[in-house]
C-alpha cells in the first residue's frame, strides 16, 4: 500500500471484509495498468468510500458484494440528492459517479456484478460557465507593446508579436509558438496555414498588425531566426516557454488591472466575440478557431447575448 492509499484510512468504512478486498484490487488495478496519479486515486477513494458510508446508513449494515449487486437506479439517486443537501456542487457529484461506476465496471469484468443501474442514472448537469474575454481597449493595450514590462527592447517585441497573434487570428498559445522562422507572417502575408488540435489544418488571415508586430520583433531578436526552428525565441536563443508568455500577460493585466480571466487564452475568445459582435459568422469563426464542432463555438453567442441584456438593463430608461 503506497503512501496516498495509507493517508485514506480514515476514509474507510464498515463495510464487509470481501468488499474491501475488492476495493483494494480496484485501486491497484488503476494505479499499476491505467497508472493514474496519487491525486486521482485519492479522489476516487474518498468518493467510493463516501458511497458506501451511504449504503451503510441507507441499508442498516455494511454493505457487501450482494449488496452492491443488488443495486437499484434508486440508490444511486439517493445517494447523489444526499450529497446534494450537503452542499456538493454538480461537478464534485460527476466526478463521484464517475468513481462509482469505474468501480462497479472493475467488478462487471470479474463477472461480479451487473453495472447497468449505475449506468442508467445520468450525471448532474454542470453549469457552462462562459469564457471570459477582455474588452477590444485592453485588448489593443495588451497587444501594443508600449507598456515597457520587460528588460529589452525585443523581449517586449516578441512578447506583443504573440500576443496580437492570439488576438489578432484566435490562436491557441500553443499554435502561435509552433510556428517557424519559414512560417512567419511578415509584410505582405495574407493568410497562414496553422495545424490545431488533432493535426486539422486550418487558414487563417493575417492582418497587417500581425505583420507590423512579427516584422517589429525579427528586426530587434538579437538571435538568428532558422527557417525550419521556432519563429519565437526565449531569451536565452531556445524555443520560447509558453510560461514566459503567462507571466507577461500577468504583469500585463497587474499593470492594466484586469482580472485573473484575462489570460492569453482569454485573447482567443476576445477574437471570436469581437468578430461575432461585429457581424461575423458563426460558421466563420468556427473555421478560424479550429472548432470540430459548431457547439463549441455558439457558446460565444451566450456570451454577446449576456453583454447585450446587460446593456440594455444598464440603458434602458424604465430599469
Amino acid at each position: 500500500m503506497n503512501a496516498t492509499r495509507k493517508d485514506t484510512e480514515a476514509l474507510l468504512v464498515s463495510a464487509r471484509p470481501e468488499l474491501n478486498r475488492r476495493v483494494d484490487k480496484w485501486l491497484d488495478h488503476l494505479s499499476d495498468e491505467r497508472r493514474l496519479s496519487d491525486k486521482t486515486l485519492l479522489a476516487y477513494e474518498r468518493d467510493l468510500r463516501q458511497f458506501l458510508r451511504f449504503l451503510t446508513m441507507h441499508l442498516g449494515g455494511a454493505p457487501g458484494l450482494d449488496d452492491i449487486a443488488g443495486l437499484r437506479p434508486a440508490d444511486f439517486r439517493g445517494f447523489l440528492a444526499n450529497r446534494r443537501r450537503e452542499g456538493v456542487k454538480s461537478r464534485s457529484l460527476a466526478r463521484g459517479l464517475a468513481g462509482i461506476r469505474s468501480f462497479l465496471r472493475f467488478l462487471e469484468r470479474r463477472g461480479e456484478v451487473n453495472a447497468a443501474a449505475s449506468s442508467a442514472i445520468r450525471p448532474p448537469r454542470q453549469a457552462r460557465s462562459l469564457p471570459k474575454p477582455v474588452s477590444s481597449g485592453d485588448a489593443l493595450n495588451i497587444t501594443s507593446g508600449d507598456l515597457a514590462m520587460e528588460t529589452e527592447p525585443w523581449l517586449e517585441a516578441r512578447n506583443a508579436a504573440v500576443l496580437t497573434l492570439l488576438y489578432g487570428c484566435g490562436l491557441r498559445i500553443s499554435e502561435a509558438l509552433s510556428l517557424t522562422g519559414a512560417m512567419a507572417p511578415r509584410t505582405g502575408t495574407r493568410t497562414l496555414r496553422i495545424v490545431g488540435k488533432g493535426g486539422k489544418e486550418r487558414i487563417v488571415p493575417i492582418l497587417p498588425a500581425v505583420c507590423q508586430a512579427v516584422d517589429l520583433y525579427l528586426k530587434l531578436c538579437p538571435y538568428a531566426v532558422d527557417a525550419q526552428g521556432p519563429l519565437f525565441l526565449g531569451a536565452r536563443g531556445g524555443p520560447l516557454n509558453p510560461r514566459m508568455i503567462q507571466l507577461a500577460m500577468a504583469r500585463l493585466r497587474g499593470a492594466l488591472g484586469l482580472p485573473d480571466s484575462a489570460t492569453p487564452h482569454a485573447l482567443r475568445h476576445s477574437f471570436a466575440t469581437h468578430l461575432l459582435a461585429g457581424g461575423g459568422d458563426l460558421r466563420t469563426i468556427q473555421e478560424l478557431l479550429g472548432h470540430a464542432s459548431l457547439a463549441s463555438t455558439q457558446i460565444y453567442t451566450e456570451i454577446d447575448s449576456a453583454h447585450l441584456l446587460s446593456a440594455y438593463d444598464k440603458a434602458h430608461p424604465r430599469r
